[in-house]
């Protein structure tokens, strides 16, 4: 009888856990084992990370545009009431991205706003 080579699946499992662990932190990217156990919980809070993740950059582009509105002597509040008001349709990602790369044009908003 000839010799069978065994594993080729196997091999292949475990290749593809490995391969999906690349990038953790210690034995978790080439240990079997420990890629396992760190898949098991790194997929049950992938979810959880993509809602906060958009949590996370609203807040930093409310940060972002009330900074910028306290250099014009208005506080955050006042100026998103007064854009909802004047019907301005620019949303706080804009804002924000706006307020950091162009000061000037920021400017204009507020003194549009007022």
């Amino acid at each position: 009888m000839p010799r069978v080579k065994r594993g080729t699946i196997a091999n292949k499992k475990r290749k593809r856990t490995l391969k999906r662990t690349k990038g953790f932190r210690w034995d978790r990217k080439s240990k079997e084992r420990a890629a396992k156990e760190a898949l098991l919980h790194s997929l049950s809070r992938k979810f959880k990370g993509r809602k906060e993740k958009k949590r996370v950059y609203r807040t930093l582009w409310n940060t972002k545009i009330s900074a910028a509105v306290r250099e014009h002597e208005m506080s955050y509040s006042r100026f998103i009431d007064a854009l909802k008001k004047k019907g301005v349709k620019l949303d706080r990602k804009v804002l924000a991205d706006i307020a950091e790369h162009e000061p000037e044009t920021f400017k204009k908003i507020i003194e549009f706003v007022r």
